[in-house]
């Protein structure tokens, strides 16, 4: 394969993986109408509610499914996918299933060599190893903690330069004018209809 031939064949790789996180990023505000109202019902500018911290970013399914098509571009996509199953991984307070799940998570993201290995330090590593007869919901806080740090202070603002944030502010700001419009609808629907029943109330 000529040089020419290898480069086409890498920019269609990447418009196909462009492609499938917007496709993805898309059908998810129109799937969930104004997810971020959740977070924040201020009226504010779409910067502010996706992407003024990595906190506010990951506290939306839509966000973590933009940051993430990012960080896997990156190679690094295993920092989000860890820190995602610790946060789940707190919710369990049966030690059966702290043991299991935790077990998982060391497997997957912190033994050493693990093919999705995350990048926290040996002393980390073997106080999680250590703690996995007994894991308690807090084993993997430390290394959690290391690794949104290292999020927030590499990846992150990277992202918010990057297509994929442009594609999520650009999807928040249309949800958004849709909800607008929906509510002026709302209320002129309701107006009419108490002005009607006002009518035949008095006929």
């Amino acid at each position: 394969m000529n040089e020419l031939s290898r480069i086409s064949l890498d920019l269609q790789d990447s418009k196909r993986i462009h492609n499938a996180w917007k496709s993805r990023i898309q059908k998810y505000f129109i799937q969930s109408p104004l997810p971020w109202r959740k977070i924040n019902r201020q009226e504010t500018n779409e910067a502010s509610l996706l992407g003024d911290s990595l906190e506010t970013l990951l506290s939306q399914k839509c966000g973590q499914i933009a940051f993430r098509g990012f960080l896997k571009s990156e190679f690094c996509d295993e920092n989000l996918d860890f820190w995602l199953a610790c946060q789940e991984f707190k919710t369990f307070d049966s030690p059966e299933e702290l043991t299991r799940r935790a077990a998982r998570i060391y497997e997957e993201f912190i033994r050493a060599e693990s093919p999705r290995q995350v990048n926290v330090d040996f002393y980390t590593r073997e106080i999680i190893s250590q703690s996995l007869q007994q894991p308690s919901p807090s084993c993997f806080a430390v290394a959690q903690k290391k690794i949104y740090s290292l999020m927030a202070n590499g990846a992150f603002p990277r992202f918010i330069k990057s297509e994929q944030y442009k594609v999520l502010c650009d999807a928040a700001s249309k949800q958004r004018g849709f909800g607008k419009r929906w509510k002026a609808r709302h209320r002129a629907d309701t107006s009419s209809s108490l002005k009607m029943s006002h009518q035949q109330h008095n006929v």
